[in-house]
């Protein structure tokens, strides 16, 4: 019997806070983890013929861990050899992939999930041509090495974008139109409520999309497009924000739809467990309120992805500080900009933001 998951919020947000936890995947005396074998993972082929089934009730997040530095570009676009798309594996289940800076300047993140019935791609880039961006072929990849090693046959695929309307999130979705097995959640507004089974409480429901013992909820969150969701993986306790909420400039469509988001995500997290939030880029300096800016391919000095859930009470207070007001807001791990432009500078700098000038070349 899987056992219930159960959440201790005091070691939330500690990447470190698993290690000696229940976690079914990790289970020693589970078959396809024999003696001998060098990791938690069906990573080695020891099912026997028989196809692995993973349980995703934990107690807690599942353990991962984004112990890296991602490739940051270069100042000479053409002469940057680093991987289109930057893989890595959170966990056995869960990856995270990112778009070269030198490719598109926003270098947008993507995530896969996996469950027992299949996978589900968050966003798709900002990039179409295959030849610069190989979005698909990494997937494919990915996903025939997950089917070797647990002797999975076929594993449907669902791609689904935070946001239809975001150019930086939906472009890679040409690349999976005609692939077998694939189901790409439809962009138009309408199309999509419909789809999740929200067309008729929009923007207060929630969708679901099953992997097999893995349910991702789909949460609306408009408002820097009205089409905006958000989507919570429970094995990982991570909640994918898109351009809602990420370390860098937001742009308000609609403050009024904004706000309203942020404080649906702070009532979701009060009965959710939240580890972290990801969204789909990075903009910030790892200095608090400096960004790079737009169209920069050399980011050397880059703030982490994952944010916590508590800037989820920044954010509102501030949305509500911005409300109503043409203005630019700076804060140490976000710039809100409410109807003005993405080149906006401020003459004064923000009190209670420590103004520190970071390295060069930045």
């Amino acid at each position: 019997m899987e056992p219930t998951k159960t959440y201790n919020p005091a070691l939330s947000g500690n990447p470190q806070s698993a290690t000696g936890r229940v976690y079914p995947n990790g289970n020693p005396d589970l078959g396809y983890n024999l003696p001998g074998a060098r990791n938690t993972d069906s990573a080695v082929p020891l099912h026997r013929g028989k196809p692995v089934v993973h349980g995703y009730a934990c107690d807690g997040p599942a353990p991962g861990a984004i112990g890296f530095r991602w490739t940051y570009g270069s100042n000479v676009a053409a002469k940057n050899r680093d991987p289109r798309v930057q893989v890595i594996q959170y966990n056995e289940d869960t990856f995270i992939l990112r778009q070269n800076v030198c490719v598109h300047w926003e270098a947008p993140f993507t995530y896969l999930l996996f469950g027992n019935k299949g996978a589900l791609l968050i966003d798709s880039g900002a990039t179409a041509e295959a030849h610069l961006y190989p979005l698909r072929e990494t997937v494919d990849a990915i996903i025939a090495r997950i089917g070797q090693v647990r002797g999975w046959r076929d594993i449907p695929l669902t791609v689904a974008c935070t946001s239809g309307e975001d150019v930086a999130q939906n472009q890679g979705l040409r690349q999976f139109a005609g692939r077998p097995g694939t189901t790409i959640v439809p962009t138009p507004l309408a199309v999509m409520k419909q789809h999740y089974g929200l067309a008729a409480s929009w923007p207060a429901g929630t969708g679901r999309i099953d992997l097999g013992g893995r349910v991702i909820d789909v949460i609306p969150t408009p408002g820097t497009h009205k089409d905006g969701v958000s989507f919570y993986d429970p094995y990982c306790d991570f909640l994918f924000t898109g351009d809602l909420l990420f370390p860098g400039k937001i742009n308000i469509a609609n403050d009024r739809d904004f706000l309203a988001s942020l404080e649906r995500l702070k009532a979701w997290t009060a009965s959710h467990p939240v580890k972290w939030i990801m969204g789909g880029h990075i903009e910030m300096m790892f200095v608090p309120g400096k960004a790079y800016p737009r169209f920069a391919t050399y980011k050397p000095y880059e703030r982490v992805l994952e944010m916590v859930p508590a800037v989820l009470d920044e954010a509102i207070q501030y949305a509500r500080e911005i409300q109503g007001h043409d203005r630019m807001l700076i804060r140490p791990d976000f710039i809100l900009l409410n109807n003005v432009s993405p080149d906006q500078r401020t003459l004064e700098w923000p009190e209670g933001v420590p103004n520190i000038n970071p390295p060069r070349p930045f």
